[in-house]
């Protein structure tokens, strides 16, 4: 894709959602590589917005609305809304976050939206993965979100999920760092590239209906 955004990507729109168990304004590592992710995307002519899932409150459960007090519904709308979900886990005890796990079972209201031509509310729709943590657990991590993402209905696009983990038992955040690793920068510019890619391939040509 012509970096400058293709006439079908200019109207594409990405939202990110961070999973930290922080709530704002404190300064989070998910929050840092969610930014730059979402910033690889901006050159591809795609509009970006986020929102930190601990600021709102979403309860637990399985339904589109948990009723009374329950924030998901305005959270759902922007993921339905956007062309591409940017979902943001730091690790946790080899885990995503519990958020992320709220966030995923909240997801699971959408199997019950699939209409009588078998598509579902997600269907058309990219999903990529950053994930940040001490020690390991990156690709477990990565592989729970995107096994539940594929599962509920999002398109996933080729190449890896972009992570970082700093060493075992160490003390440095990846909000700590003057300089993203290369590799990793590398990796971001490829991910935002195919995701922003394939949303546009996929609003200029739905999913079909079944036979």
């Amino acid at each position: 894709m012509d970096k400058k955004g293709s006439k079908e990507s200019k109207s594409l729109t990405a939202f990110g959602m961070n999973c930290t168990l922080k709530q704002g304004p404190e300064e989070s590592s998910t929050q840092k590589l969610l930014d730059q992710i979402l910033h690889a995307l901006t050159p591809y002519g795609v509009g970006v917005s986020h929102a930190r899932v601990a600021d709102y409150v979403v309860k637990p459960g399985v339904k589109a609305d948990e009723g009374s007090g329950d924030e998901w519904p305005a959270l759902r709308s922007k993921v339905l809304d956007a062309n591409i979900l940017v979902l943001a886990s730091p690790i946790w005890m080899g885990q995503p976050s519990s958020v992320a796990k709220r966030v995923l079972e909240r997801m699971d209201a959408f199997l019950d939206e699939i209409d009588k031509q078998g598509r579902y509310p997600t269907f058309g729709r990219v999903a990529i993965v950053a994930v940040v943590g001490n020690e390991d657990g990156a690709h477990h991590v990565t592989a729970e979100l995107y096994q539940a993402l594929a599962d509920v209905g999002f398109t996933i696009p080729g190449g890896s999920s972009a992570y970082w983990v700093g060493e075992a038992m160490g003390s440095v955040n990846y909000k700590d760092l003057a300089r993203t690793p290369p590799k990793l920068a590398s990796t971001i510019k490829t991910l935002a590239c195919n995701a922003a890619h394939l949303a546009a391939l996929l609003k200029n040509s739905p999913y079909p209906a079944p036979g």
